[in-house]
């Protein structure tokens, strides 16, 4: 399947620390899970191909990409603000994908005090250890399968203290309480509130499982780079009419902040 896409890079918006599961291929393709398929992707500038050795259509791909969201809008309202124009052009790639919400939950909980390199590790035990095999693919596990497993059961992992938290939350999930409809639609706060009931999820983790996992736009994590971002450039906050779109804002911020060479 080829598309026409502006303003998508698979590199800057696979490799952002939004998701974990995406490798890139030797000769540069990019290779991961879309709705449970096995999907590899080239770009050529705004031409990409999506292939998979099971049947994939165009809908899934605009779904996962959130190519529905109109960026361009998004980024003109943004651009009113000089520095937020300079990290959109450094950054313009970037898209937050809709990820499915227990991994999202999950892998943020993983994250705690943890580096890329190591998080995907455990990710991928995770998904080995108790995720259903699937055209030769492990998937995500379900809350059913992992709220069956116990701290033992988790050793092999390597999750350290998060093996704890990944129980409760897939726990809480399973019993129903905490839903993700509610984490869509109910007031942030209120969602933050919820999601902070998990062992372990405190705010930072709260918002980026609302952020990536639920597409609350309005939702804002804050670790180091963007803490010192945020006090160098925005001590008084974002201007009221980014709002909306922080999350958004946040991910233009994280990349420049982190990768620019503006902290030098």
């Amino acid at each position: 399947m080829s598309l026409s896409i502006p303003d998508l890079s698979l590199d800057l918006t696979l490799f952002c620390g939004q998701c974990f599961r995406w490798k890139k291929l030797e000769n540069g393709d990019f290779y991961g899970i879309i709705n449970d398929k096995p999907v590899t992707a080239h770009q050529d500038g705004e031409r990409f191909t999506f292939s998979s050795p099971k049947p994939l259509n165009e809908a899934e791909i605009q779904h996962y990409f959130a190519l529905d969201v109109d960026y361009k809008r998004i980024k003109q309202i943004l651009r009113s603000d000089s520095v937020l124009s300079s990290a959109i052009d450094y950054a313009s790639g970037i898209r937050v994908l809709r990820q499915p919400f227990f991994e999202t939950l999950c892998s943020f909980i993983i994250s705690q005090n943890n580096n890329i390199t190591r998080i995907t590790g455990i990710i991928e035990r995770l998904c080995e250890l108790c995720g259903e095999l699937k055209d030769e693919i492990r998937l995500f596990p379900t809350p059913q399968a992992l709220s069956a497993l116990t701290l033992e059961d988790l050793a092999p992992i390597r999750s350290g203290f998060r093996a704890k938290y990944l129980i409760d939350a897939s726990v809480c999930c399973q019993n129903g309480l905490i839903s993700e409809d509610f984490l869509k639609y109910a007031p942030l706060e209120d969602a933050r509130r919820l999601l902070m009931t998990i062992k372990g999820v405190g705010p930072k983790v709260a918002d980026c499982v609302l952020l990536f996992g639920c597409e609350r736009y309005e939702a804002f994590p804050r670790d180091v780079w963007i803490n010192r971002a945020m006090a160098a450039l925005y001590p008084n906050g974002l201007p009221d009419f980014a709002l909306p779109y922080v999350g958004i804002a946040q991910q233009y911020i994280f990349h420049y902040a982190r990768t620019s060479g503006i902290f030098k």
